[in-house]
């Protein structure tokens, strides 16, 4: 029985410069720009490497059970196929609801983050006072950028696959130029005596790096994205999983360096007197006002990124549940000659576009528990690569990981350190406010699955998966 809002089949057309683009350009947004200076006064410069490189190994673990699980079921929707398989009906739903949440807080804080930007580079265009939330003044121009950005990205994602991957390579190698010639520069005129203190005293050395740690599960959210659109990724299967280590690990490299980069030009001082610590790093290499603009665009080119695979991760996932009647079935349908999922682009463009009405702290809100849902999908595929071990130990992974019962374990026990991190009793625990933004979401959807699963029954979600998996065995494209 096929989804009747399902007139096609996704298009697989996307090639592996397309997916690391999505995967790199996704982990990189605007938090770079705006966060560096305040990790380094936190951990210090040598801290806040090391906080990335600890945490990174953490991400990379999680990446592995995904890079795996990505090869042997690489099917749209991503962590909903695998915890299906593992862990069944109910616990696919709730990992991949969780997920869309996190995609939607990433979605909503670009539209809010566009409008900031440019605030940078044109300072004072924001007028036409509308309103108060949680303190900030939300003037008409502001949100009308961030409205405009984001019906911008829902039309290029509405048209196909092809035009947002075409746009997320060009932006993506714009971020990657620019942060070369900064890094670059910074190692041949940076002076090493400006990196003191190595490591941050005051919090206490560990205390300091746990303080930038706490972050970087957010910094490195989107290399799940290639899992979501696996069904349009043109690739032998086993190169899915490599390329998406292989994302991670830049992502890493690339965090690493650029507060190396920005400690080596700017001082203690220099750090706490600066609001946007990359660009003035980056002003201070070239000694002109221009490289400071510059590394501001490539940070407008890291909202763009970031914005255009959540809106691809996002609108896959909803449509796999829908798909598979956990959700309405309008949710499903895919555009006859684009081969997207338009109504669930829609939807996402609909809540991306109410975010500016409502500032930007009252987004800090959503992103925090967006964070928690994205580290309960962590959990749930590891969960998931861990059950499959045991019960399918003959499954075809194109991509296997070594030491595979190690890395599951691992896998999960970091997933739950994360969660952790957001519970009561942790430096970041979420504020009362952001458990009611977690918990409507996770009402309004279990209505939806409640709603679904008595219009479709639990026995059409299990032939809508059968279908999927027998459809796309990994054996048919190892090549």
């Amino acid at each position: 029985m096929a989804n009747p809002n399902s007139t096609s089949q996704l298009s697989r057309v996307l090639a592996r410069k397309d997916v690391l683009a999505l995967a790199f350009g996704a982990m990189i947004g605007w938090g770079w720009i705006v966060m560096t200076g305040s990790w380094i006064e936190s951990a210090g410069s040598l801290g806040a490497i090391t906080a990335f490189l600890v945490g990174g190994i953490a991400i990379i673990l999680v990446g592995l059970t995904y890079a795996e699980l990505a090869s042997a079921m690489p099917q749209v929707g991503g962590e909903h196929v695998y915890s299906y398989r593992a862990l069944g009906h109910f616990a696919s739903f709730v990992c991949t609801w969780s997920i869309v949440l996190g995609y939607m807080s990433v979605v909503s804080f670009e539209a809010v983050a566009l409008p900031t930007v440019i605030d940078h580079l044109f300072p004072g265009y924001s007028v036409g006072y509308l309103w108060t939330v949680a303190g900030w003044d939300v003037e008409a121009t502001w949100v009308a950028v961030g409205v405009l950005g984001s019906l911008v990205m829902m039309g290029i994602n509405y048209v196909g696959i092809r035009t947002a991957a075409l746009v997320q390579k060009l932006v993506t190698l714009l971020i990657l130029v620019v942060g070369i010639m900064f890094i670059t520069g910074a190692l041949f005129t940076g002076d090493v005596a400006t990196m003191d203190p190595l490591f941050n005293v005051d919090n206490g050395v560990i205390g300091g790096i746990m303080i930038v740690m706490i972050m970087v599960p957010f910094m490195f959210v989107g290399f799940d994205v290639i899992p979501q659109a696996a069904e349009e990724i043109n690739l032998p299967f086993r190169e899915i999983g490599r390329v998406l280590m292989f994302s991670v690990l830049l992502a890493v490299v690339w965090y690493a360096l650029i507060i190396l980069g920005t400690s080596l030009m700017l001082d203690p001082q220099a750090l706490s007197a600066s609001s946007l610590a990359v660009p003035d790093a980056m002003q201070a290499v070239f000694a002109a006002p221009w490289a400071g603009k510059l590394m501001v665009l490539a940070g407008v080119a890291g909202i763009i990124t970031s914005w255009n695979a959540f809106y691809i991760g996002g609108s896959r996932a909803i449509y796999a549940l829908a798909e598979a009647g956990m959700l309405p079935a309008f949710l499903a349908k895919l555009h006859p000659r684009h081969k997207t999922p338009v109504n669930a682009i829609l939807m996402i463009g609909l809540v991306s576009s109410l975010a500016p009405f409502f500032g930007r702290p009252a987004l800090v809100w959503l992103v925090d528990a967006g964070g928690l849902g994205i580290v309960t999908a962590y959990l749930f595929v590891a969960l998931s690569f861990l059950v499959l071990r045991r019960r399918e130990p003959n499954l075809e992974r194109p991509f296997k990981v070594r030491h595979g019962m190690l890395v599951g374990s691992l896998a999960v026990i970091l997933s739950l350190g994360m969660i952790f991190l957001y519970l009561p009793g942790s430096p970041s625990a979420l504020l009362p406010v952001e458990w009611v933004v977690f918990g409507g979401w996770m009402f309004l959807g279990l209505a939806m699955y409640a709603w679904a699963r008595g219009r479709y029954g639990v026995a059409y979600t299990a032939k809508a998966m059968q279908r999927e998996l027998a459809g796309h065995s990994p054996v048919d494209n190892v090549r």
